[in-house]
């Protein structure tokens, strides 16, 4: 008994739903291009608007050339040193330089400028030394070289004396705080005319630190 023929319609309707079935089994894929839901959360937080506006002014400040970048550099130093002069003129801390701060840095010189100092007329009496020594006269001469004896002795022992004071006076004052260096400061300080020191003296000649 021959088959039955196959219907032509069945078979092509079966190979249909074949070629069908895997499409459906695969899990619809997302277009790049869809529009976002705005709504949906973002893969970063947004900026604050003071953040932003930093970030914008950073970059507008910000040197586009190697010459634009050492101009500035020169300007910010400029006026950093003209801060400086002005502290050293009126004594402002915020902007003195790193040796000149502190407090056990400003009480040793208020110290130094408060009392005279035979160290401070060492120039002008070096002066007048110099020129007794060139004078062709062997009086003058032995003059000159016993004055300059006498000048170096007398500013050795004022020396010694001040740094010894200051030195109890900074440990009644300051018993915590780092006085490394503070005496040699103020000495150093002493050799030094007294309108020319600088930063320039705060308390008159006499007045108590």
């Amino acid at each position: 008994m021959p088959p039955h023929p196959v219907p032509l319609g069945f078979v092509f309707r079966s190979r249909a739903k074949d070629e069908k079935a895997p499409a459906a089994d695969k899990a619809p894929l997302t277009d790049s291009k869809q529009t976002r839901d705005p709504q949906a959360k973002k893969g970063r937080p947004t900026p604050k608007r003071s953040e932003a506006q930093t970030q914008r002014r950073s970059v507008a400040t910000t040197p586009t050339s190697r010459k634009e970048a050492s101009k500035r550099q020169r300007d910010e130093r400029r006026a950093q040193m003209e801060k400086q002069r002005q502290a050293l003129a009126g004594g402002d801390e915020r902007y003195l330089p790193a040796r000149d701060k502190g407090p056990v840095r400003k009480f040793a010189r208020d110290f130094i400028d408060s009392r005279f100092n035979i160290a401070e007329f060492f120039l002008p009496m070096a002066v007048v030394i110099l020129v007794l020594s060139m004078v062709r006269v062997g009086a003058l001469q032995s003059i000159a070289l016993l004055l300059w004896l006498v000048v170096i002795v007398l500013i050795v022992l004022d020396s010694v004396l001040s740094g010894v004071r200051l030195k109890k006076r900074l440990a009644e004052r300051f018993p915590d705080a780092n006085k490394r260096g503070a005496v040699a400061y103020a000495l150093m300080r002493s050799l030094q005319m007294r309108r020319l020191r600088l930063p320039k003296p705060q308390v008159k000649r006499g007045e108590r630190p």
